[in-house]
């Protein structure tokens, strides 16, 4: 096999990781709550510090990426994760668990963004790239699934520390595999400033943001520190805004903000993170509370989803390289739509087999966008791949987020609204919550219809023919 085949071995190993211990902590906090003596606050920012730092992070990583080097960034994102990763699984307190994971948040950050533009270094054919992109994106997509039942059966079956110590051995042989098959061409090798306003402005921007979405339903959302973070936010886009205008070398032109597909293809890749975030949260609630699953049930459920998911990501580049993107896309984001539509059908007495045909349909659908990603990276320079890749991953964590927190809001608001017994009133409530979940993805349709078409005199086609993307989780 040659080389940047392994490298794209390399690259998969390493999204694994990060996509894992996104959602691997989330079964085993009952038992770290037990043998730590966590108290809530605790036990909610060990989930929250990784997702609060990795967002804001992401343009930062993406940044240095394009400044330092791909092959550089790459591994000193992998050596913080994985050290953090060793720290964590050896932690004995609150405050050393948290702060490791805060760690996993920036290895996190750097590796994210670094790993799209490793690929379109070392695979400058675009058909190439497509299928190189395709599995990657299934591996991603594999992640999410594994990531709820390894942290079950390790959390149950071993000490708890091992959900993080996994990463030691797999980021040693990333490390190895890396060193011996990365190589970047000198071409791709450009040094650029490292715009410190806009690295600023953004990291304190979406830190603020992505805290307000976190703690918002918490604390409340009129709250004064909620209230607060959201205009921390604001100045922040302002500033950022601001000083991308000014300055010589910017993170982001400005200007391609004003081009169709890149901002077309940042909306359908929020959208169809708005509906990835949203399904596995609420329904893995109502798998647990209807039907009585056991946690590791639950996450075993989505297993055959994702695997799904997994299969049409790896074949989707040659689906819109036939078919175009923008058919491709939004036929994604129609059967995912309609998927978790019929979701809503579900009831108490509802059974897995009645819900796997629709996670089925789902995972299907979600597995056509990834030709996305390829959308948005042809429209930045060469030596902004860095910068593109945390846009992507930003509007990936922000609009899963924003899905957890609205769809959240709305089905806490439809419950209370509503008489009866417990189980009644909440699923009455997430069915409805379901709907509305539905009919927001499938506004993205016409947006990926009418912004990611492409024209035969477009003044870069052979990228365009054959996009490819990122999956999320």
């Amino acid at each position: 096999m040659q080389r940047r085949w392994w490298a794209l071995v390399t690259v998969a190993l390493a999204t694994f990781m990060t996509y894992l211990d996104n959602n691997v902590v989330n079964v085993a906090l009952p038992t770290i709550q037990r043998d730590l003596g966590l108290t809530i606050s605790g036990l909610e920012w060990i989930v929250s510090s990784y997702i609060l730092v990795f967002a804001g992070l992401l343009l930062v990583g993406g940044r240095l990426a394009d400044v330092l080097g791909v092959r550089t960034t790459f591994f000193a994102g992998l050596g913080v994760f994985t050290v953090a990763s060793v720290t964590a699984g050896l932690a004995g307190s609150q405050e050393t668990l948290i702060a490791a994971r805060a760690f996993q948040g920036v290895g996190a950050a750097i590796l994210a963004p670094t790993a799209l533009a490793i690929l379109r270094a070392i695979f400058p054919d675009p058909r190439e790239r497509a299928t190189a992109v395709g599995i990657w994106s299934a591996v991603g997509a594999l992640a999410l699934a594994v990531g709820p039942l390894t942290g079950g059966l390790l959390s149950e079956n071993a000490q708890w520390g091992w959900i993080f110590l996994i990463n030691a051995p797999i980021g040693a042989l990333t490390a190895i595999l890396g060193f011996l098959t990365i190589r970047v061409p000198r071409a791709e090798r450009r040094r650029t400033g490292l715009d410190l306003p806009g690295l600023v402005s953004s990291a304190v921007g979406l830190f603020a943001l992505t805290y307000a979405l976190i703690e918002g339903e918490s604390r409340g959302w009129g709250s004064a520190p909620i209230l607060g973070a959201f205009g921390l936010a604001a100045a922040g886009a302002i500033a950022f805004v601001v000083a991308e205008s000014r300055a010589g070398q910017p993170m982001i032109d400005l200007s391609l903000f004003r081009v169709r597909v890149f901002v077309g293809g940042m909306l359908s890749q929020g959208l169809w993170s708005f509906g990835v975030f949203g399904i596995y949260f609420f329904t893995a609630l109502y798998l647990q509370s209807a039907l009585g699953f056991s946690p590791i049930e639950a996450g075993a459920a989505f297993v055959p989803m994702a695997l799904l998911t997994a299969a049409v990501a790896a074949t989707s580049p040659r689906i819109a390289a036939r078919f175009g993107t923008a058919p491709t896309v939004a036929t994604g984001l129609g059967v995912m739509a309609v998927a978790i539509a019929w979701l809503s059908s579900a009831g108490e007495n509802s059974g897995y087999l009645d819900l796997l045909p629709w996670f089925l349909l789902y995972g299907a659908g979600a597995g056509l966008l990834v030709p996305l990603t390829n959308v948005v990276l042809n429209v930045m320079p060469a030596d902004r791949a860095g910068v593109a890749s945390g846009v992507l991953n930003v509007s990936r964590e922000v609009f899963g987020l924003l899905g957890i927190t609205i769809l959240g809001a709305i089905m806490t608001n439809r419950q209370s609204s509503l008489t009866g017994a417990p189980m009644h009133t909440f699923l009455e409530a997430y069915r409805f919550t379901l709907l509305i979940a539905a009919a927001i993805i499938l506004v993205g349709v016409p947006v990926s219809l009418y912004s990611l078409r492409t024209r035969r005199t477009a003044p870069a086609p052979a990228p365009v023919e054959a996009p490819v993307a990122e999956p999320v989780g």
